[in-house]
């Protein structure tokens, strides 16, 4: 492993940068301001999190229709273009004068960062690598477990220093100065290969899919629940971390650590799931997906203490680190390389709309009077019923894995 991120750390830098920097979009670093833009706007709760949604609906929507356009511009132009937008969005975000330019700022961060940083790192990693391509994945994810452990403090503590808008202007000037020509310059060796016939390598049966083929196939609607749990209880579990402390009767500096351990656990099942990718196939992680998020969000109602929260981080930190590795690997080995942006857009807006629903969803049941960590059994449930599901999909598609050119 030593040996291959050395000799190829130029490309993983790449893909490692952009998943850290998604970190500016993410819904994690977005409510560390919930407070901050909710007074500034009048908003309440339900207002806010109603705005949230629907700007998260849009860029869902607007990776849809835009993100194919990773197969058609080389990532050298495409990234550093991406971080320019970022950065328009951030300084909107921080300086919105009316509430329909914070919606529009919001659908811009979760675009550009949730978004595209991450398709495009993914798309590029699933081109430039063949043989050890889950590991390349694996290696590239460590910028999100890195990012949420390393700037929810380091952003409280610059709030402190300048304010909430003087921590989004300085997002803003790192996207531009740092980000931005970085990204041009690491990406710029790589756009040959990356457009060279050479480099495409075909999935199932031998052929390149592409996204009206994926529609037309058994395989999406089987994929979609898989692919939406993730992100939907991924999302849920820390956007109504206050309602689980005031249920549990926790704080939330009790329950601050919980983000270490959740990216400590991410960290170390992304490299288990590039490394199993390569040994085993990526299809047969399927099955195993989920198992632990299920198991993690089932502990949380019975928990008694704070030690129940971490454990529950922990278990949905390993679906996480399975998640950003399987996918990124599991694309292009069942549907090819040559339309991986457009393919690769539709599964990952199937997965920003899961994180769009989840809190809007649990919020419902939550003012209906069932309290978030009695939600949780149902979604154990729901896991377990997904991953035997996952044991026939992963049996049905071997053989058509088996046929790759």
């Amino acid at each position: 492993m030593l040996r291959f991120l050395v000799e190829n750390r130029g490309w993983l830098g790449f893909g490692f940068l952009l998943t850290f920097a998604s970190a500016f979009g993410q819904t994690w670093f977005i409510s560390l301001f919930a407070g901050e833009v909710q007074e500034r706007f009048g908003l309440t709760d339900g207002g806010w999190g109603l705005l949230y949604t629907l700007a998260t609906l849009g860029s869902a929507a607007l990776l849809f229709a835009r993100g194919g356009v990773a197969d058609r511009v080389a990532p050298a132009r495409l990234a550093p273009l991406m971080a320019v937008a970022f950065a328009v969005a951030a300084l909107a975000f921080a300086f919105a004068p009316a509430l329909w330019v914070l919606g529009l700022a919001l659908v811009g961060l979760r675009f550009c960062g949730q978004g595209m940083f991450g398709h495009i790192a993914m798309t590029a990693m699933g081109r430039w690598f063949h043989a050890r391509r889950g590991r390349a994945v694996s290696l590239a994810n460590l910028g999100h477990p890195v990012g949420e452990a390393l700037l929810p403090p380091l952003a409280v503590a610059l709030v402190l220093l300048i304010g909430w808008q003087g921590v989004w202007v300085t997002v803003a000037a790192v996207l531009v100065l740092a980000v931005a020509p970085v990204l041009a310059l690491s990406g710029r060796e790589r756009v040959a290969q990356s457009a060279a016939p050479v480099t495409h390598s075909p999935g199932m049966g031998g052929r390149h899919w592409n996204r009206t083929d994926v529609l037309r196939h058994w395989l999406a609607p089987a994929l979609l629940p898989i692919l939406l749990t993730p992100g939907f209880i991924g999302t849920v579990v820390f956007f109504h971390q206050v309602h689980i402390a005031g249920v549990k009767g926790w704080t939330l500096g009790q329950m601050a650590p919980g983000y270490t351990i959740f990216a400590a656990m991410s960290v170390v099942f992304a490299l288990v799931a590039g490394w199993a990718s390569d040994r085993f196939g990526p299809h047969r992680l399927l099955p195993v997906l989920l198992l632990p998020t299920g198991l993690g969000v089932t502990l949380l109602g019975p928990a008694e203490t704070v030690a129940g929260w971490f454990v529950t981080l922990a278990l949905v930190g390993m679906t996480q680190g399975l998640s950003s590795s399987l996918w990124g690997a599991f694309f292009p080995a069942v549907y090819g390389t040559r339309h991986l942006g457009s393919v690769r857009a539709l599964a990952t807006t199937v997965m920003v709309f899961s994180t769009a629903i989840g809190p809007g969803v649990t919020g419902v049941l939550i003012d209906a009077g069932i309290a978030f960590p009695a939600q949780g059994l149902a979604m154990g449930l729901w896991c377990l019923g997904l991953s035997v599901a996952a044991v026939a999909i992963a049996a049905r598609i071997a053989p058509a894995m088996a046929v790759r050119g």
